[in-house]
């Protein structure tokens, strides 16, 4: 009786809606809706003066709060649902264990959203909540770390730890009065970092699919990728150096030069990239393009300490609009469509969605230096907001909908 009546009310709710067919998919629809509304309501604050949930730090606290922990936030959880169980060769979540997680998820976004007329209980509750989602998360995916005989994925892990340290940093920091910005700055780090740890797993089959279709019949491939571990354990280092100043020496030279360091090991990094002319394939280049724009944000970043000049807040949003967006929507699009059981869209939508986050990420970046700022911070976010839209468009329907190969999980595409 009360299964019938939840269908009936929310039929997406209802435990046996494909929705809830593997862990991405509550999540990847979560990004993709939050993606647009966020940013469309902060165009609207913006552009309009339209009021913003009142919250500890004002509205643009409350801007970067959404796109980390709670845009960020559900990519995360989306991915190592599905990606860690398939890494690990083990089973998928549980759908419960989904269904809670989601629940923590929306339960932190209305506690946030709604602080400003709880106060610290409403801070406290989101804290929790947020806190309680990544550590089921751990909980559920740490033994399948650990029993890997190689635990060749645990940085999977030290990742939750650092986001975990970020969200009770800027929890705690609100509720005592003080400022909650860095720890959200740091929070961003560990994303950086997180995103080097995925990539490098990611790209080794995207690029190498490349080289092999890029091998006319009949001929041997010369080259294959390798995601080579030095390259990329010195650009996490750098990263995780970088922010740890970041955090404890703001606004310090110490930090540019470190700033620079970072920016240098990710260009080192991308010499693993250079395979030719596969690299101009849609997919190898969408993810290239992920560290292209980390590597331009911390360069940014870090002239602008040395230098004490402006570029400061370009550098950090080629971060968040440009590195981080870019890559959660090239994830969402390879991930979404292979563990629904489909094959990878090779449609026009997928690389013009790719663009626009590319552009709106250098625009939001030149509003720097730009007197028509204001004009420029708008174009920026609708071409932000317009790629996820996008997105949604075309994925939605997939993931709201049974498999078309009749699979039961999360398994790539069952052929046959």
């Amino acid at each position: 009786m009360l299964n019938q009546l939840i269908r009936r009310i929310c039929p997406v709710c209802a435990a046996g809606h494909p929705l809830w067919l593997c862990g991405f998919r509550p999540f990847f629809v979560l990004t993709a809706v939050a993606a647009p509304l966020l940013i469309s309501l902060w165009i609207a604050f913006l552009a309009l003066g339209l009021p913003l949930p009142a919250v500890v730090g004002g509205p643009f606290i409350w801007h970067a709060h959404e796109l980390i922990f709670g845009f960020g936030l559900a990519a995360v959880a989306g991915f190592a649902l599905t990606s860690i169980p398939e890494f690990t060769a083990s089973s998928a979540v549980d759908r419960p264990t989904v269904r809670w997680l989601t629940g923590l998820w929306l339960l932190g976004r209305l506690a946030f959203w709604t602080s400003g007329l709880l106060g610290n209980i409403g801070l406290a509750i989101s804290g929790l909540a947020h806190l309680a989602l990544l550590g089921v998360l751990a909980a559920r995916l740490a033994p399948r770390l650990w029993r890997d005989p190689n635990r060749r994925h645990l940085s999977f892990l030290w990742s939750f730890g650092g986001l975990a340290l970020g969200v009770a940093g800027f929890y705690l920091a609100a509720l005592r009065g003080q400022p909650p910005g860095p720890w959200l700055h740091a929070t961003l780090g560990v994303l950086m970092m997180l995103i080097v740890v995925a990539m490098s797993r990611i790209s080794m089959r995207i690029v190498n699919n490349a080289i092999d279709e890029s091998t006319g019949d009949g001929e041997t491939a010369t080259v294959d990728y390798r995601a080579r571990p030095p390259r990329r354990n010195l650009a996490i280092f750098c990263i995780g150096i970088y922010t740890l100043a970041e955090l404890l020496l703001p606004g310090s030279r110490i930090s540019g030069w470190l700033a620079l360091a970072a920016a240098a090991a990710l260009l080192n990094l991308l010499n693993d990239w250079h395979v030719g002319r596969a690299l101009l394939r849609r997919w190898p280049l969408m993810l290239y393009g992920v560290y292209g724009l980390m590597a331009a944000g911390y360069a940014s970043m870090g002239l602008a300490l040395i230098l004490d000049s402006a570029g400061f807040n370009a550098g950090r949003h080629l971060l968040t609009v440009g590195a981080l967006g870019l890559n959660i929507y090239v994830v969402l699009c390879i991930a979404g469509r292979t563990h629904s059981g489909y094959a990878l869209d090779e449609r026009r939508w997928v690389p013009i969605g790719a663009l626009m986050l590319v552009l709106a990420a250098l625009i939001r970046a030149a509003s720097a230096w730009s007197e028509n700022a204001d004009h420029l911070l708008a174009i920026s976010g609708l071409l932000w907001a317009g790629a996820f839209l996008l997105y949604a468009w075309h994925m939605l329907p997939i993931l709201l909908a049974p498999r078309p190969d009749h699979g039961l999980g999360c398994e790539g595409v069952i052929k046959g």
